[in-house]
């Protein structure tokens, strides 16, 4: 049995810009965190008595012959890029609910091909999976997704990640004081709106308006926000700038698709500023899941009081990146 632990990730500044339209022309940048929130993938060996060759479990169960018969197209695109064709079984179980834009489908394809690198008795560099699940998620599966999310599942931690016009990706630590992390975790609060939905039905508008050229100013004004924000969080500067760059991004953001928010989001947000929020956006593609807020301690009470309907989810900086937390056979 193998079982890996990889983290999902809050997306600060530059969401958008990872997108190939974009970067292949222009370059991108984005500035993204890891948290304690994980996917776990276990993988075992199904006996030769089995009815079936594959089973793989998530919020349904699957029993199949062949892999093609497999409807979880990351468990099954991972199969077949690894060259796994049977005798082998899939649970994975999130922290967290999935398509709210935490990176969570990114997360259970690093995981998943962590512990099947595991399971053929390969070492691999977390570099290397990050690589891979860009490559299954964008040419295998043919999903809308940009790169840093994988990046940021396999190799954990604050990371500046640039995104070059051929394709390589620049992988930079951003490296904080135990107590100025500590500080910017204080005033970092993460809700729930409690609406679950595909990234594709958001990300079709704002991926047509990339390609055409449409949404280039808005992109160029994200991609210049993380160089601002990696200042403030390495500076001696206080971090309420951080949370007028995080606004400034949502601005540039919402303009990115109609897709993005809907009035219900822009309510609640402005009941979170008029509560003393700083600045703040709703992670991954939009239309929904997760909101992150910059707020002074404070103010964190008000904030609460004033967002009664939503789920508050504590949170901390995971640095670890995926893992293998159990390995037997």
């Amino acid at each position: 049995m193998i079982i890996t632990q990889t983290p999902v990730r809050v997306s600060f500044l530059g969401g958008g810009t990872d997108y190939p339209a974009y970067f292949r022309r222009h370059g991108g940048a984005t500035l993204v965190a890891t948290i304690n929130k994980h996917t776990i993938v276990t993988v075992h060996r199904i006996t030769q008595f089995s009815a079936h060759s594959v089973r793989v479990h998530y919020s349904r169960v699957e029993s199949v012959q062949h892999i093609d018969e497999i409807q979880h197209p990351s468990a099954r695109e991972c199969l077949r890029f690894l060259g796994v064709d049977g005798g082998i079984e899939i649970h994975y179980v999130s922290d967290l609910p999935a398509r709210t834009g935490l990176g969570s489908s990114s997360s259970a394809t690093v995981g998943l091909l962590m512990a099947l690198h595991a399971f053929k008795g390969e070492a691999v560099s977390r570099e290397q999976v990050a690589v891979e699940a860009v490559h299954v998620e964008q040419e295998l599966i043919k999903e809308r997704v940009g790169c840093q999310d994988q990046y940021a599942c396999a190799l954990g931690g604050l990371l500046h990640l640039e995104f070059h016009r051929n394709g390589k990706v620049g992988i930079n630590p951003v490296v904080l004081d135990p107590e100025r992390l500590g500080a910017l975790q204080d005033r970092l609060i993460l809700f729930y709106t409690g609406i679950q939905r595909h990234a594709h039905e958001v990300l079709d508008e704002q991926i047509e308006r990339t390609r055409t050229g449409e949404n280039a100013k808005e992109l160029d004004g994200l991609k210049s926000l993380v160089s601002k924000g990696i200042k403030v969080l390495t500076g001696k500067n206080d971090l309420s700038e951080f949370g007028v760059l995080l606004h400034e991004g949502w601005m540039l953001k919402r303009r990115l698709s109609s897709k993005i928010s809907v009035s219900g989001i822009d309510e609640v947000y402005k009941r979170a500023r008029q509560a003393g929020v700083g600045g703040g956006k709703l992670l991954g593609a939009g239309g929904g899941g997760f909101l992150l807020f910059y707020v002074e301690p404070r103010h964190r009470q008000q904030v609460r009081r004033a967002l009664p309907e939503l789920r508050e989810t504590e949170f901390s900086f995971d640095g670890l990146g995926s893992q293998i937390i159990f390995h037997r056979w």
